[in-house]
């Protein structure tokens, strides 16, 4: 079905923005509501949620190396069950691609393009990502090796720029009110560190398998250093006010100023945001390509990429009603629902596994 192999760094490198890219983004104003000044706090909790999502996901690939999760919860759950199963992992990750794409124009249109027609904003960018998904996982790995320098460069010197307008007292108290509110806030991040489960995807198709687990830790570790990072930004610029910005990155890039003459960068920081979404985007509906194609039993997923780029963009219009929407779902419903469906159930499989895998040792 997949002819194409990527390396194991290949691999990093597309997970990378397919966490941060939508996670940099809004995610900070809502930790800052639970976690106040200990926002940063938030990610380096959530990120455990990462780890045991990697770890799950490598050790059933250890039990069946050439499938997918939508082929080996056949095996494990029986026909029946596992076709249910593979069902709700297809769903799952069409739903969100939509979602990718509805936050995406959302974002676009509220700061930007304010006449642009959403619809126009989220058929474009469904088009361009359904034309790198059609060329294959070697594309899509291409694709994210030219665009990963200039997304963490930016984020480099975007920190750099804004160091003059840092109040490091804002940080304080840590810890004032003890270790809840951090939990609390990193039940949110901890929705997008789940989607790490998205390597059962493309693992069985690394051209270097033994050293998917090490990458897979390590883009965890990035990314969880990356959104400390950015809270740390929006914290130090924008302090107690930082929960009362839908957008509190764009909020901060207006504060850059060097010499007078470089300044007013929000344009630059949505052209670098759009870089790591369409990567974003790419990676899951490649999941979403593939998932379909496999529960179908299709020899190829390449001739449903059009179709499944038609069902991502009807439930990007279905999903939800505007951007006060979208925050309630991200607090309400998402964590629980991503939880549930790439890690708990993961969790599950991988049980089943181990202990079909022990009865025929015992067995023979």
């Amino acid at each position: 079905m997949e002819k194409g192999k990527i390396s194991s760094l290949q691999m990093a490198i597309m997970m990378y923005p397919a966490i941060v890219a939508t996670a940099i983004l809004g995610v900070p104003s809502i930790t800052a509501k639970y976690a106040k000044t200990d926002l940063w706090l938030s990610p380096i909790l959530a990120s455990f949620l990462g780890y045991a999502t990697v770890y799950i996901a490598y050790k059933l690939h250890k039990h069946y190396p050439k499938e997918t999760v939508i082929q080996f919860s056949e095996h494990i759950m029986g026909r029946f069950a596992g076709k249910i199963l593979g069902f709700l992992f297809c769903f799952f990750y069409i739903q969100v691609a939509g979602l990718i794409v509805r936050e995406y124009a959302e974002f676009v249109v509220d700061s930007f393009l304010v006449n642009t027609p959403i619809s126009v904003i989220m058929g474009s960018i469904i088009f361009l990502c359904a034309l790198t998904v059609y060329g294959g996982l070697e594309v899509l790995g291409r694709a994210a090796q030219v665009f990963f320098p200039i997304f963490i460069l930016a984020i480099f010197f975007f920190s750099i720029f804004l160091g003059p307008d840092f109040e490091w007292k804002n940080i304080f108290p840590i810890l004032g009110n003890g270790v809840m509110p951090p939990i609390k806030g990193g039940i949110v991040p901890g929705g997008w560190f789940t989607e790490f489960f998205l390597i059962s995807f493309l693992l069985p198709f690394l051209a270097d398998q033994k050293k998917g687990m090490k990458y897979g830790m390590m883009t965890v570790f990035v990314v969880t250093m990356t959104l400390v990072l950015i809270n740390l930004i929006v914290l130090f610029v924008l302090g107690p006010a930082t929960s009362f910005k839908v957008y509190p990155l764009m909020s901060v890039a207006r504060y850059i100023s060097l010499a007078d003459f470089f300044e007013h960068l929000e344009s630059f920081i949505m052209a670098v945001w759009i870089v790591g979404a369409f990567i974003k985007l790419s990676v899951f509906y490649y999941a979403a390509a593939l998932s379909t194609a496999q529960w179908l039993n299709l020899s190829n997923y390449r001739p449903i990429v059009w179709p499944i780029g038609i069902l991502i963009l009807e439930f990007s219009f279905w999903s939800l009603p505007n951007t006060m929407g979208l925050e309630r779902y991200l607090v309400g419903t998402f964590p629980l629902f991503a939880l549930l469906i790439q890690t708990i159930i993961p969790l599950f499989l991988l049980m089943m596994a181990s202990i079909r895998k022990r009865k025929r040792q015992a067995s023979q």
